[in-house]
């Protein structure tokens, strides 16, 4: 009962915060300019963007599957697309929620243990924070006399009070306390059921993350990564090509829009929803000197189309997985 209160809690104010980043970013919109800007876009290109998404969606199936075959070699890549897209639909409900149920689809669907799916999961997003600090880095230093900026103004100096002295501390606190709690966990595994099962779980997940570089084809691997962001990349571009009052963004816009809606898309809130409006909305407006209606259109075009594909291929795994369960039941 009392995980469930703090679940709703979280829940709660998680949408809240959702909420209140969409008012701030819609507050002082035109809203007959609004309604003229979505009936302006191009929607045939809207859906070849909706289209790379799939694609996008299928490479990072694609390589997540490379990541667990060392830990079962009965993963279909159906079991894999599926778990990406049971993720994706779970994370408009809760987030963060979403890794949690891609685990269990594989788990459920193959017999692979949980931890040892968390543990690849793990790492497939730790190469995806990874691979997003690499594409930040490079557009930032390349491009730093045009988005220098809006860093400067919008991040470093909004943050810049958290990364004090006392923010150090305590997460270095934080760190210790974690060290200190896997000390007590090893020496204390053989002593008590509870350690013993906390041991388990953190050894099944560090098994998940070793299977990544015991995989084959660890160039195919890389490969699909490099895809993968192309994939984003190009759903960007053809966003901007979309519209005609964004039209003459460049290609390079569209990446360091790609970036920035990365880190929309990051924050946990409710899939993504006003924490990229507001991220897009504002870099469009400081950068580019475009008036905010036109911008909250952008983005919310722009998170629309993915979070539309998001809930259509989600919906579609669910009802397949929902048959696979069925199925088992059956036997």
């Amino acid at each position: 009962m009392k995980q469930r209160l703090i679940s709703a809690i979280k829940y709660i104010l998680l949408f809240a915060a959702a909420v209140v980043l969409l008012w701030f970013s819609f507050r002082e919109v035109k809203w007959n300019d609004f309604t003229e800007g979505l009936k302006s876009a191009n929607y045939i290109l809207i859906a070849a963007s909706m289209a790379v998404s799939i694609a996008a969606f299928w490479l990072r199936s694609l390589r997540w599957r490379m990541i667990m075959l060392p830990l079962h070699s009965g993963i279909r890549r159906v079991d894999a697309w599926d778990g990406i897209n049971i993720g994706y639909i779970t994370n408009f409900a809760l987030p963060r929620a979403g890794e949690f149920a891609r685990c269990g689809v594989i788990t459920r669907k193959t017999g692979l243990s949980f931890e040892k799916v968390a543990g690849t999961v793990v790492l497939e997003r730790s190469v995806d924070l990874l691979s997003l600090a690499v594409f930040s880095t490079a557009i930032f230093v390349l491009q730093w006399s045009r988005f220098g900026n809006f860093i400067d103004k919008q991040i470093i100096s909004a943050f810049g009070e958290k990364l004090s002295t006392g923010f150090g501390i305590i997460a270095i606190t934080i760190l210790a306390t974690f060290a200190i709690f896997f000390y007590i966990v090893y020496a204390f595994r053989k002593k008590h059921p509870v350690f013993r099962k906390i041991a388990n779980i953190v050894k099944g997940v560090l098994a998940g993350i070793v299977s990544g570089f015991r995989m084959k084809q660890k160039w195919l691997f890389i490969i699909y990564t490099i895809l993968i962001w192309i994939c984003y990349w190009l759903m960007s571009y053809t966003t901007i090509l979309a519209f005609p009052s964004v039209a003459g963004l460049g290609i390079s816009d569209a990446l360091f829009l790609m970036v920035i809606g990365g880190f929309g898309w990051a924050i946990p809130v409710q899939g993504g929803i006003g924490a990229y409006h507001f991220i897009i909305s504002l870099a469009l407006a400081t950068i580019y000197g475009i008036d905010q209606t036109t911008g909250v259109v952008f983005a919310t075009i722009s998170h629309g189309s993915q979070a539309l594909t998001m809930i259509a291929c989600g919906t579609l795994s669910l009802i397949g997985f929902s048959l696979f369960k069925g199925k088992n039941r059956s036997l």
